[in-house]
């Protein structure tokens, strides 16, 4: 299905992948004190993306995409309490997400992630985001996830890392 989604949307979303990997790859890999700079900057890379695809969700319902057709009276009859609702979440727990320590921020980012998709998979069913949407959001979710998981390992392994301690704090 990923044929169906239109060229520039799949180039670019797979390209906002480097640096979740890059930095995976530099948490492992790096010495101290490059590799705890790498999980900084992937902990707030996860912040910006998780952000992003809650404002798509605004946009969607900016763009009346989904809604009733538009009148005098209501002119984005999609910008509804729950659709725009929906869309601040994200930025919300990236916030919080990013107040914390390295372990339950990756875990945080991890579930945040999933939840979104399955937000995601809701709003295609219910007609407010395009069908060729899902099947993208399903492959860079579960690439994201693991790039994630990739950095928890190597933070719950801790050697080497953020001074050698499991809780990344």
């Amino acid at each position: 299905m990923l044929s169906q989604t239109p060229r520039p949307a799949l180039v670019l979303g797979f390209a906002g992948l480097i640096p979740f990997w890059f930095a995976a790859t530099c948490v492992w890999l790096a010495p101290a004190p490059w590799n705890v700079h790498a999980l900084q900057i992937q902990v707030l890379y996860a912040a910006t993306i998780l952000s992003f695809l809650g404002a798509v969700h605004w946009g969607l319902a900016v763009a009346n995409y989904g809604g009733a057709p538009a009148t005098p009276n209501n002119p984005a009859p999609a910008m509804t309490w729950s659709r725009l609702g929906w869309s601040v979440v994200p930025p919300l727990v990236a916030w919080i997400a990013v107040c914390m320590n390295a372990v339950p921020a990756l875990i945080t980012f991890i579930l945040a992630f999933a939840a979104l998709y399955a937000g995601d998979r809701s709003a295609v069913r219910a007609g407010h985001a395009p069908v060729w949407y899902l099947p993208l959001r399903r492959a860079l979710t579960v690439l994201v996830i693991a790039a994630l998981a990739v950095s928890l390992a190597r933070v719950l392994l801790g050697t080497g890392l953020l001074g050698g301690t499991a809780d990344g704090g």
